[in-house]
């Protein structure tokens, strides 16, 4: 059975709990709605793969303070002025809004909500970093891993980036989001656990250093693990390494190649593999690999079944962060509403809640519609659906392999020219003319001069 483990109320920052509490203070109790999204794609990403949908829900139907966590907030200075009454909410907070959400694995562009959140205002407020970090990061590695498979044409990716990822809790986020992405499988063990992954790997080169000849370790690996195996042939010298696998005259399941030049040593070990009888053991290679490196070594035709891809996938190493925002788009109070949008320069979104819709319905994607949620295109897709109803989930968490299932079949629906890993054109999406309107009306009401005050 897949598992979360449930995140700390803490993690959050500072100001959303000042906020929070100047809310409380002054009894300001709007209904909010916040769309979570990318300004812009980074310029190498002709797509983004929606990924951490269900850690943040999960996070929200869970969300509550401890005792501890409370003692911890009354003894910091900026609350020293705020009354015991804030505290007896927070130690009764739930989170019980409604959400709005793509399904996890949908791809996804510029300024299209991956979330939206209609809640409370300091319910909807205390949520935010943590929906950000979350969505951030595993749309990220989840949208690199998608980039690093499309690029291997059907060879398997074994994710391997624990040890380089950014602490141990992002290794495990990372082999999950790589997963939703379209890898394989993961080295890491608890994600394995926590996730339902498929897991890969079995030995080092320490293993083979530490027996008293390379042949003996192989035998050891191969006594220990019959079936599954894969040798590490490159410690001392891949070809001799070939030759000793070759020479131990039992089935063994593949081979790894963690250096060099992994075009010719490939074709050099499949020569040698083939020649000893080992037709059906596997090349597996690793080592400093990316979608670049793999794109070419497939364009040249190197012998290898699959790719072991660590720190460039568990840190998008290339583009190590999005531009994810949480942004408020409207409020409802009294039967009164408002939509809301920054008017600053280069940070200028569009207000009021919002539909994205894909066209065609079946087939290859050709563009999406931005629209008000109000609005109906019969012939598109609406790709945000209601994912919690008052605090609590709406269908059960979906089993890690159908959202990678489900990234994968969305990947082969984008036209192959947006899968190029460089100059790929932009994919068209369309605001409609309901939405500028809505954003024009509300430039006009607060750009214009406020009337002067009354003389005494």
């Amino acid at each position: 059975m897949e598992r979360s483990e449930t995140p700390s109320a803490l993690l959050v920052d500072l100001y959303e709990l000042t906020m929070a509490a100047g809310y409380f203070e002054h009894r300001v109790n709007c209904r909010a709605t916040f769309e979570l999204f990318v300004r812009h794609l980074p310029p190498s990403r002709a797509y983004l793969v929606a990924a951490g949908i269900e850690a943040a829900l999960d996070y929200l139907e869970n969300l509550h303070f401890t005792d501890d966590d409370i003692r911890f907030l009354r003894s910091q200075p900026v609350f020293q002025s705020v009354s015991s009454s804030f505290f007896d909410y927070l130690k009764a907070f739930r989170f019980g809004g409604d959400v709005m959400a793509v399904p996890e694995g949908s791809l996804i562009f510029a300024e299209e909500p991956i979330l939206q959140v209609t809640a409370p205002i300091l319910e909807a407020q205390i949520v935010e970093t943590y929906l950000l970090s979350v969505i951030n990061f595993e749309t990220l590695i989840a949208s690199k891993a998608a980039r690093v498979v499309r690029a291997a044409a059907g060879r398997a990716v074994l994710e391997f980036g624990t040890r380089r990822a950014h602490g141990p809790e992002a290794g495990v986020r990372a082999a999950r989001a790589a997963y939703v992405g379209g890898c394989a499988a993961t080295s890491n063990v608890e994600a394995g656990r926590r996730y339902n992954i498929p897991l890969a790997g079995t030995a080092a080169h320490s293993w083979t250093q530490i027996f008293p000849s390379e042949r003996e370790s192989f035998e050891a690996l191969t006594q220990t693990f019959p079936e599954n195996a894969i040798l590490l042939i490159d410690t001392y010298d891949s070809l001799m390494g070939a030759r000793t696998a070759v020479s131990l005259g039992r089935k063994i399941a593949g081979v790894r190649l963690d250096s060099g030049n992994l075009l010719e040593k490939s074709r050099q070990v499949r020569k040698i593999l083939d020649q000893g009888g080992l037709q059906s053991t596997i090349i597996v290679a690793s080592g400093d690999l990316n979608e670049e490196k793999i794109e070419s070594l497939v364009r040249e035709g190197a012998p290898i079944d699959a790719f072991g891809v660590g720190t460039e996938l568990a840190t998008s190493k290339d583009f190590p962060a999005l531009g994810v925002v949480y942004k408020l788009v409207e409020t409802e109070q009294n039967g009164r509403r408002e939509y809301q949008t920054k008017l600053s320069e280069e940070k200028v979104y569009s207000p009021g809640k919002k539909q994205i819709f894909r066209f065609p319905r079946l087939g290859p994607y050709a563009y999406d519609v931005l629209a008000r949620a109000t609005e109906n295109f019969p012939e598109g897709t609406p790709l945000l659906q209601p994912a919690m109803r008052e605090g609590r989930r709406l269908t059960a968490p979906a089993p890690t392999a159908e959202l990678r299932t489900r990234t994968l079949r969305e990947l082969d629906r984008l036209p192959v020219a947006y899968h190029a890993l460089h100059n790929a054109p932009r994919y068209p999406v369309r605001k409609s003319p309901a939405l500028e309107r809505l954003l024009e009306q509300v430039r006009e009401e607060h750009l214009q001069p406020s009337a002067p005050s009354a003389s005494p």
